[in-house]
């Protein structure tokens, strides 16, 4: 029976060369050393009480240590819960309560805000230091065997939009993982040759292409915090082949100095996801340095291309004029059915809400089956809640979402998640939160904020008091003060307007 991890048994026995390295913090792991620290971590779990089925929180940056942790917690049977290490105490909190987690691995770098939260989650007894695990040893590391696993075996508790403003745990399996990084091997050609850099946070399920490369047995380098010029140095250094990247990124490279063709020139594919790559800085970027861009689409509940759609490097006609997001890779299957009613099937060349079914849809929300109901079917259709088309060949392109969610830089931003900390602040009034289209990142948070009577609030006092409260993606890059916000019949507020009055210039404090 599969447990996801048994992959890296098998590399630690033939592949004599580097699973991760980290530059920035000097770290060469190969595969040997890669399984031995797995190993230690999770014997170290088991040893303080953790067991198959137990949820266990990662509050890590984006290292090696985060990429061990999610593997020791899958070895021992466990659930890894990914969390974001730009997570503030109550936003860390959230996650920990709502999936019941027993443990919680943090590192130095997140110390403080563990000791802020770990006193009043009940039923935490575990809370581990995994830099100083590192340094411990474990007698019986070598030898120690994965807990045999089913396909559908819960492994990962991976959090995403929830319809009031707060995260809900999507359900993934061992089965689900690895569907999806057999899929991601297959769309990338990936071979034991490749060397691919991951800009994705590791908290996000884009990690994913990271452990397709470690699954075909090549080298993940890691970084941590995006750095065009760390990013080109690094691509040259370690003579990178796939390259992850997002919309911000491409258009980075689109402008980048002259001879930056050079720094890319081992390099056979572009990764980009986690929000629209515009047509011109795709093109752009094809004309600029010849490199297939696999631009892919998919979501938490999917395992990114695990059951979704991408633009296939080497057959450059499904672009669609720098439009598309591909065709269905793998065993996925897509279809476009009427918004309304999702057992209408609509014909080709037709906006409706996009379907998903494969082997690495999620096998639900964990504790909410309401929601659950609505967005996974019986009959394995899962709804994303985006809209777009296929056209007569089957190819996908997404043309507006029917949430209100805003991505930035790949970053997914809840409205009400941000509104609900701004109309905390004494001098609010009424609050909503919408995105603005931005070149660089797609989309940048804006809020439009009703003060209090009399009330004498900046709009960098606002962004400050946001920046207390919640990771700095999440922070409005711009606030509007209005007299009343429009709502329909005096309740239901109207984001999509506040989108089309402020298309233009946003006036007020912007932030870089």
């Amino acid at each position: 029976m599969p447990n996801i991890t048994t992959f890296l048994d098998n590399n630690a026995l033939i592949r004599d060369r580097p699973a991760l390295i980290a530059p920035s913090r000097g770290i060469h792991t190969t595969y040997r050393e890669l399984l031995d620290e797995v190993n230690r971590v999770a014997l170290r779990l088991r040893d303080l009480g953790i067991g198959k089925g137990d949820r266990v929180c990662i509050y890590l940056d984006s290292i090696p240590p985060y990429l061990i942790s999610y593997f020791a917690i899958w070895r021992i049977g466990a659930v890894a819960v990914p969390a974001n290490i730009a997570f503030r105490g109550d936003e860390l909190l959230h996650v920990l309560t709502d999936a019941g987690a027993r443990g919680l691995i943090h590192g130095n770098d997140g110390a403080r805000v563990v000791d802020q939260v770990s006193d009043t989650v009940p039923g935490l007894p575990v809370v581990l230091n995994i830099d100083q695990s590192l340094q411990e040893e474990s007698g019986d590391a070598a030898v120690f065997r994965a807990e045999n696993c089913r396909f559908d075996d819960l492994c990962q508790l991976q959090y995403t939009a929830g319809t009031t403003g707060r995260p809900k745990g999507a359900m993934l399996t061992h089965g689900n993982w690895i569907a999806a990084l057999e899929t991601e091997r297959e769309v990338l050609s990936l071979t034991a040759e490749d060397r691919y850099l991951g800009i994705y946070p590791m908290g996000h399920v884009g990690v994913s292409w990271g452990l397709s490369v470690l699954r075909a047995g090549g080298t993940y380098v890691t970084m941590e915090r995006f750095s065009l010029p760390e990013y080109l140095e690094w691509c040259r250094r370690f003579r990178i082949t796939v390259l992850s990247g997002m919309p911000p990124v491409i258009h980075s490279l689109c402008s980048a100095p002259d001879g930056t063709e050079e720094d890319l020139a081992s390099v056979r594919v572009m990764i980009s996801g986690g929000g629209q790559l515009l047509p011109t800085i795709w093109e752009a970027f094809d004309r600029r340095y010849a490199i297939p861009v696999a631009n892919a689409y998919g979501l938490s509940e999917t395992v990114v291309v695990g059951t979704g759609t991408v633009t296939i490097p080497g057959i450059p006609d499904i672009r669609g004029n720098y439009r598309s997001v591909g065709v269905p890779v793998g065993y996925s299957e897509v279809k476009i059915v009427d918004p309304a009613d999702p057992a209408v099937t609509l014909p080709p060349g037709t906006d409706g809400e996009v379907a998903l079914r494969g082997p690495s849809v999620a096998q639900g929300y964990w504790g909410m089956p309401g929601p659950t109901a609505e967005s996974f079917l019986p009959d394995g259709w899962f709804l994303t809640g985006d809209i777009g088309h296929q056209d007569a060949g089957g190819i996908l392109y997404i043309t507006d979402r029917k949430k209100d969610m805003i991505i930035m830089s790949g970053w997914k931003v809840y409205p009400t998640e941000v509104e609900n900390v701004i109309l905390s602040h004494p001098a609010v009034r009424d609050a909503a939160v919408f995105g603005h289209p931005d070149e660089r990142r797609g989309e940048i948070p804006v809020a439009a904020v009703v003060r209090e009577e009399g009330a004498d609030l900046s709009e960098g006092e606002l962004i400050a008091f946001c920046k207390e409260r919640m990771a700095g993606y999440k922070v409005p890059r711009a606030v509007i003060i209005v007299d009343v916000l429009p709502r329909a019949h005096g309740w239901k507020l109207l984001r999509r307007k506040l989108r089309e009055d402020y298309a233009g210039v946003i006036p007020g404090q912007t932030l870089s």
